[in-house]
């Protein structure tokens, strides 16, 4: 396989491989850089995408999308672009291991890496029965006795948001940060449960993977039928875009041309996570979509 592309995606998501996809049936010669360890990885079983009532999973929408975009010639590099350099008409990137690549144009779709706490069990539910997304997941607790585990406001602010599908909500505090008055105020009159606490283990029904509960640092047991995290702090994927000079928000996230998602670098791109914040997989696919489409407008301009 040949080091050098027109364009280079670094990142095998969801946006990556729309664009990935989109590109190839442009006849480009288009390379995907993946580290394999992306948001859709532990996303279990996704529920508001069209065309799939019953659900399906960020793995098997990752095989498929990489299928998709093999049948248009498109090459995949399994790896970490750790640093990217910029000349007058071409990026080089470098990869642990050694391995470099060239190409003519980018697209950063690294995302976001969720924080998630090592507590035990708790891989085992998630994405199936323990949630990080309301807009995503707040259905699947609809009238159900759901446990949020959280620090301070990030906890609180998801423990209130998720009044609107079930009155029955315990939040535990597991950073022991405490909570001004007025947001206790707020747990109290939409009744939630408050608890501050450490969570040592989730706990799991009979030969399942489905969580029933919690088991705090104290020993006390907290059933429950589903579980949800609040913790903040989520790692935004754009330490590439500071190597090349580009524009982020002050919660690290690249600022991108609404209609065309290109950056203030020429010739770089970004899309999904790493860019809106939406955390959809839906928009993701827009959004690798439009950037896909304005990337081939830019090489047939240098054509």
């Amino acid at each position: 396989m040949s080091n050098q592309f027109e364009v280079i995606i670094i990142g095998g998501g969801i946006a990556g491989l729309q664009a990935a996809i989109q590109l190839g049936r442009y006849k480009h010669k288009i390379g995907v850089i993946d580290s394999n360890d992306g948001r859709s990885t532990i996303c279990r079983c996704y529920h508001n995408i069209l065309g799939w009532p019953d659900g399906v999973s960020g793995q098997t929408l990752r095989e498929l999308g990489k299928q998709h975009a093999e049948r248009y010639g498109v090459s995949f590099i399994q790896n970490e672009v750790i640093k990217v350099e910029k000349a007058e008409i071409r990026f080089t990137l470098y990869c642990r291991g050694g391995d470099t690549f060239t190409a003519k144009r980018l697209l950063l779709a690294t995302g976001v890496k969720d924080n998630i706490p090592a507590i035990k069990n708790i891989y085992k539910c998630l994405g199936l029965t323990i949630y990080v997304c309301p807009d995503c997941d707040g259905y699947e607790v609809v009238d159900k006795h759901v446990i949020v585990i959280g620090s301070s406001m990030p906890g609180a602010n998801m423990a209130l948001t998720l009044s609107y599908f079930t009155k029955n909500i315990t939040l535990i505090n597991h950073d022991w940060k405490q909570l001004d008055s007025e947001t206790m105020e707020k747990l109290k009159q939409k009744g939630i449960t408050y608890i501050q606490d450490d969570v040592e283990e989730v706990l799991l029904r009979e030969d399942s993977e489905d969580f029933k509960g919690v088991r705090l640092k104290t020993g006390e047991i907290i059933d429950g039928d589903r579980g949800f995290l609040g913790f903040g702090g989520n790692e935004v994927r754009s330490e590439l875009a500071t190597q090349l000079g580009i524009e982020r928000t002050e919660n690290k996230h690249i600022i991108v041309d609404p209609r065309t998602k290109r950056t203030n670098v020429e010739h770089v791109w970004a899309a999904g996570d790493i860019a809106v914040h939406s955390e959809q997989t839906t928009i993701a696919m827009g959004d690798g979509m439009q950037a896909a489409i304005w990337i081939h407008k830019s090489l047939l301009d240098e054509k």
